[in-house]
């Protein structure tokens, strides 16, 4: 068990984050509600390259009923966005996925066998409603699986039903869910209720994965908070996290 409280020897607050690969933002422009333009693109990047992220996926929502992106609409923005990156002299590793909505369109673009865009090899990051859970959840987890995709939930301690009993957390696994944290929840940032979670996950090691789920410059400058970076490197700084060549199917 992690002592999160527990003062170490030498104090050295980091200029970093406790990871170089990001595998969950909103970076690219125009195409969901994170970045609204290349201009505002750049500087997140440039923000995330000067905490420590050297490889970022990004991660643009697709949403049945708000965001229908396609590999082509994510596919014109990452270009449009490494172009800008080059000419800014950014150096940082850019690729792009997509964070699926495990909705009715998600179902059918699964049903009907369409190329999903995935983190690398065949892991997929997917979210759910905040508000409840889907019914069927076990049953869409094993279609995803038995379609030969690794499914990662991302932010599993911002749902709101998995914050009043964290068994769930050990549910979702045992469905076969790899989970994902939003480190910003350690920070308090998305309340004290996912914190508390966001702690338990931690303390548990339940999550391999972390991201920072970045959309706008509020994160931004919340990652980059010195007291917020101090408690991330309390908290993550002595384990390896986004191993994402452990995850994936064999080859």
């Amino acid at each position: 068990m992690f002592n999160f409280f527990k003062k170490k020897d030498k104090e050295i607050l980091p200029e970093t984050l406790p990871f170089a690969t990001d595998i969950h933002s909103h970076i690219l422009p125009g195409i969901d509600d994170g970045s609204p333009d290349i201009e505002t693109s750049i500087q997140l990047i440039q923000g995330l390259y000067d905490l420590g992220i050297r490889k970022s996926i990004a991660t643009p929502h697709i949403i049945g009923d708000m965001y229908r992106n396609t590999p082509q609409t994510i596919s014109d923005a990452l270009e449009k966005t490494k172009v800008a990156c080059s000419n800014a002299g950014i150096a940082i590793e850019l690729s792009a996925a997509a964070e699926y909505m495990l909705d009715d369109y998600f179902l059918a673009l699964l049903k009907k066998k369409e190329p999903l865009l995935t983190l690398d090899k065949n892991i997929l990051l997917t979210e759910i409603s905040y508000t409840s859970t889907p019914e069927n959840l076990g049953e869409i987890t094993a279609a995803i699986i038995a379609a030969g995709y690794l499914p990662i939930l991302a932010h599993p301690e911002r749902y709101h039903y998995y914050q009043q009993n964290f068994d769930g957390y050990y549910r979702l696994k045992e469905m076969g869910f790899v989970l994902q944290l939003n480190v910003l929840s350690l920070t308090g940032y998305y309340g004290k209720h996912a914190e508390k979670a966001a702690k338990f996950i931690v303390e548990k090691d339940l999550a391999p994965l972390v991201g920072t789920d970045l959309h706008h410059d509020n994160h931004l400058a919340a990652l980059s908070s010195k007291k917020n970076r101090a408690l991330l490197q309390r908290y993550l700084g002595d384990k390896v996290y986004n191993d994402l060549d452990s995850l994936g199917k064999s080859e």
